[in-house]
């Protein structure tokens, strides 16, 4: 960065000017040298100018981080993470130091999270045996949802089978969300089975409604409509809500689910004969710098709340795919249908 600075040499000049206009003004041939002239007092270096290119003192970095990580304003840290994917693998070796740092360890493993990839799992992996009190495993746990193999599948599935001895709620909660970007009945047995044993009856509800979701996504993929279903990052999205755009017909509006997330918060959809009320915008879509992956914002709204997610998307074979699932900010309304409070 180039910062402008006032010329020291300006004033010397303007000085040695207004000097030389104060002299009288003498014939030529009456000015001699005199033999021996006095050496004038020679005169201080000046300072020597900082170095521009030079960082500035203090550890200024993580403080910037952590004052734009901290603002009460939720884009301020929305746009943070998405100028992080957008520069993509080249910033992983600045992601793995502000990974050390509590105040920025959040914001760098999600960011990992984001940006995907080996080098990236390898290093979220290492958090799960992170002794800080941050519970970072959750970015591993929301990571896996990408890995559609058998070692993931277990490890996601053994989470949830401990959540009622895992003291951060939160963490199950990323376990059971990356399952639900799967669509694979095969899931829904172990996951009903896991659902009979926890003591937990938000984790229990969670499990529940991941189980909903997955099995109406799946039937709508399997009909002639689904099948039709382009490869866009907006008919990614909107696959992924299913359950809410298109209830099943038979189910009662308390049980029909319109989307995933912390259980509790998300409203339940109209009944199936009701056009459901609900709307999916897809907002700030950022890209990787291949263009194979995509960082999209999107806003769930129903009558009663609002919630906002953040989809990460891979490109398979020309067509977009979710890669994982991230639920931010969620905001009840009033009765009345206004927003009780901001992000």
């Amino acid at each position: 960065m180039t910062v402008n600075r006032p010329n020291r040499w300006c004033g010397v000049v303007l000085a040695s000017l207004m000097a030389v206009a104060a002299l009288p003004v003498v014939p030529a041939y009456a000015q001699k040298a005199p033999a021996n002239p006095a050496k004038s007092p020679q005169s201080s270096p000046a300072p020597a100018e900082p170095d521009q290119d030079q960082p500035l003192p203090g550890d200024w970095a993580p403080e910037l981080l952590d004052g734009i990580i901290s603002s009460p304003n939720d884009e301020a840290q929305s746009s943070l993470l998405r100028a992080t994917f957008a520069a993509g693998p080249a910033v992983i070796p600045q992601l793995v130091t502000a990974l050390k740092d509590d105040r920025t360890a959040e914001y760098a493993a999600q960011s990992l999270a984001y940006i995907g990839g080996e080098k990236t799992l390898d290093i979220l992996w290492k958090l799960l045996s992170d002794p800080r009190d941050l519970d970072l495993r959750r970015f591993t746990y929301g990571a896996l949802a990408e890995y559609d193999s058998p070692q993931a599948t277990d490890f996601l599935m053994n989470a949830i089978d401990k959540s009622d001895s895992e003291p951060d709620r939160t963490v199950t909660e990323a376990a059971v969300l990356a399952l639900t970007v799967r669509t694979d009945s095969a899931l829904l047995p172990r996951l009903a089975s896991l659902e009979k044993k926890l003591q937990d009856v938000v984790i229990r509800d969670d499990v529940d409604n991941a189980c909903a979701v997955i099995e109406q996504r799946a039937k709508y993929l399997a009909s002639p409509e689904g099948q039709k279903a382009g490869g866009s990052i907006e008919s990614a999205v909107r696959t992924y809500f299913i359950p809410a755009l298109e209830p099943p017909s038979g189910l009662e509006a308390d049980s029909a689910r319109p989307a995933p997330g912390r259980a509790g918060k998300v409203p339940a959809t109209p009944a199936a004969k009701t056009q459901p009320l609900v709307s999916v915008n897809v907002r700030n879509v950022t890209f990787s710098p291949d263009k194979n992956r995509a960082l999209a914002r999107v806003v769930f709204e129903d009558p009663t709340a609002i919630a906002y997610y953040d989809f990460v998307l891979q490109k398979r074979m020309g067509n977009w795919a979710l890669a994982s699932v991230w639920l931010g900010p969620e905001v009840e309304k009033s009765p009345s249908g206004s927003i009780d409070a901001g992000r």
